[in-house]
Parts: C-alpha cells; structure tokens; sequence
C-alpha cells in the first residue's frame, strides 16, 4: 500500500438556512471587500443573491459583483474577474453557485496574487505559489470543488479545457443547504450524480493496493447516490434525498475515497475535451464515455471490476468477465435511467466524423505527447478507439 497524505481544511456549514450565516463568517475572518461571484440568473431569480447582498450590507462589509460564469467556466471570465479584484483591492472571493462558479473563483483567486498569465499555470508553465482565500455558498451538488483543491478552465482559444490542484485554492469554508437545490432542473441533478459517481470511480479503479475502509467507503457512497438519484427524479423536492447527495458530492471529491491512490482521471481527460469543444455537461458527458473506457480497460485488473459489481450492485455471474461486463452494463442501465447519456451520439445528438475524433483524441494526448489514466495508460491510439466506440 502507498504512503499517503491527507488534507480537508475546508470548514463545512451543512443544513437548512446555514447561507444566513455568511456575513458572520466573512467578518469572523477579518474580510473587509468582496468579489461575489455568480452564474447566470439562478442566483438572482431565487433570490439568494439578493439575500447575500443584505446580509454583508447589514455587517457593513463591502462586496463588488461579478455574474456571467457558464457552465465548462471560461478564461476570458476569470481574466475580467482578475482586473476587477485589483482595480477594487479585493480580498476574499465568495463564490455562490456551482462547481463552474467555485473553478472560476479559484482561478481568479491564483491571478489576481499576480502579474503573469493566469493560463500559464493551466498550462503546467508556472507553479502556483499564491492566491486570494474563497469561500463558497454551494447551489448544485455535482463537481465537489467546494472541498477539492482542483479547479478547470477552458480557453477559448482552442477550447483547450485544462485544470490547476494546489492546496493554497482550497475553499476557506463551503455552506451547502441542499433546500438551494430544490429547483435545479432534472437533467442538472442527473448529471451531478452522474459526476460524483466519476469522481470515485476515478479513485477506486486502481491498480494499487486499497484500504478496505476506503474501497468500503467508496462503494457505500456509491450505492448511495444511485438509491438517491432515483428518488430525485420522482421527487425533486425530497430534503432527505438532496441531503444525501449533496454530502455525497462532497466527499467524493475531497480525496477521503483515494487517501493513498492519486487516481486514474482518464475518463475526466477524455470528457474534457468533448466539453471543451461542444459545450456539453461535463457529468452528461462522462456518462457517454465512461463505458467504453470500461471495457477497454477492465481486463488490466479485473478483479476491481468483479468486486464493484459485487459490493455495488450485488451482481454476482458464473465467472469473472460476466461478472466484470454485467457491472459495467448495470452502470449504464442506471445512467439511462436517470435519463443520461451512454454514448456520444445520445450526448450530442449525431455521430462524430473520423476528423473530429482524430482531433479530439489528438488534443486529449497534447499532440501526441502524453499518456493519460493509470489503471491502464492510453495513449493516442487508445484514446482514438475509446471515442470510437463511445460513438
């Protein structure tokens, strides 16, 4: 078993009505300007923006805003948000919304500690060495940013989607009320599901030896937020349900499902760059990859895929390959299901050209240059086939 270290610094307000909260805990820290970050017009349609707002004004604490933040969030955003926390001498970013909303914070948070090019450090040319702190007011349970220390950002140029990890983004605090989720659509919160349940496969599927507490963890989680995906689409408004999947999210993404594993994360390569070019749902579009790379993979250890059919969907066959593909099969049974892609083709509406999933596959290996995953490392030929038969 691998070495490992730990760390969740993030300090969690979990439960209905935490977000009225927030202006104690912005003066508690000793913030004195805020950038308030935002998406589209969710925030301000419920009202929560607006809420936010009084609640610093009441607490004389003074806050800049900055809305636009889309889904697959962009450089061109952060770079704005950048210019305006200088020229405003901010010095916290409060992040309210989603996974996009708090990648957006993060990286605005690394540039404005700066003179260089923020993209620089997406591009693996500059370590990151400072950052503004950012706190978050959670509204959609999906990409865990809220406890990672990753963020991702596509540039324009290219549609080149690429990530940063470093300790020093991790959010100071997060509030999650999963009642802040009541209205998201239902092809949003099965496309969150979808993206909890990516960021523990990508942990679990390893070669390295695991920690039964941490595979039992993982699969316990896992079967949690299938049980809890299916009672959201019949009833969207289940407290109990939102909860549970919210939480869920949480810890999928703050590295208690890998402790001693750094992740295979092939499937998030892969899907990067089909919403970096196409726009897609990121959870939606790891839902239409995740299986062909699943069997293309699966022989490397089959024995991880046997026991994830055993332990999550109590599948149990004649010999290893029918238990290993049935597992696999029983995953895209439940994402159908929730109404979520298994192909490429359902994700986008039409099949890819041979040249767009040369490109694709192309971009993905940074020009030939590099292997992605661990379970089984893929390289451009690899990559190209696992678009192919995801089509």
């Amino acid at each position: 078993m691998n070495n490992f270290e730990f760390y969740a610094p993030t300090k969690i307000y979990f439960g209905k009505q935490e977000e009225e909260k927030i202006a104690d805990i912005l003066h508690q820290g000793g913030y004195k300007k805020i950038l308030l970050h935002y998406g589209g017009q969710s925030a301000i349609k419920s009202g929560l923006l607006n809420k936010v707002c009084n609640l610093l004004t009441a607490k004389n604490i003074e806050y800049v805003r900055l809305g636009g933040v889309i889904a697959n969030p962009v450089l061109s955003k952060v770079e704005e948000g950048i210019k305006l926390c200088k020229k405003e001498k901010v010095d916290m970013i409060l992040a309210v919304g989603g996974g996009s909303v708090i990648d957006s914070a993060k990286a605005i948070a690394v540039g404005s500690k700066e003179e260089g090019n923020v993209w620089d450090h997406f591009a693996k040319k500059t370590p990151i060495e400072a950052a503004l702190p950012v706190g978050c007011i959670l509204t959609i349970a999906a990409a865990g940013s809220e406890m990672s220390n990753s963020s991702v950002i596509t540039n324009e140029d290219g549609g080149y989607k690429r990530s940063i990890k470093a300790d020093l983004i991790r959010c100071k605090f997060a509030i999650l009320d999963p009642e802040l989720t009541f209205t998201l659509p239902a092809y949003q919160t099965a496309s969150g599901c979808v993206d909890i349940m990516l960021h523990t496969f990508e942990r679990y599927f390893s070669n390295v030896d695991q920690l039964a507490l941490k595979d039992a963890f993982a699969e316990s989680l896992l079967r949690n937020v299938v049980k809890n995906a299916l009672i959201l689409k019949e009833d969207p408004t289940n407290y109990q349900a939102r909860a549970e999947i919210m939480w869920s999210s949480t810890m999928s993404h703050n590295d208690i499902t890998g402790t001693n594993v750094d992740g295979d994360w092939a499937c998030h390569q892969l899907e990067h760059e089909l919403s970096g070019k196409y726009g897609v749902a990121h959870g939606a579009g790891l839902a239409a990859v995740w299986g062909s790379w699943a069997r293309h993979v699966y022989k490397e250890n089959i024995q991880r895929f046997v026991r994830y059919a055993n332990n999550v969907w109590n599948i149990y066959k004649e010999n290893d390959e029918e238990t290993a593909l049935a597992g696999i099969k029983a995953t895209e049974d439940f994402f159908t299901k929730i109404d979520m892609p298994i192909t490429i083709g359902q994700l986008l509406g039409r099949e890819l050209s041979a040249e767009e999933i040369a490109e694709l596959a192309y971009k993905c290996s940074f020009e030939d240059t590099r292997t992605i995953g661990k379970f089984k490392k893929l390289a451009l030929e690899d990559i190209r086939m696992i678009y192919k038969k995801a089509i």
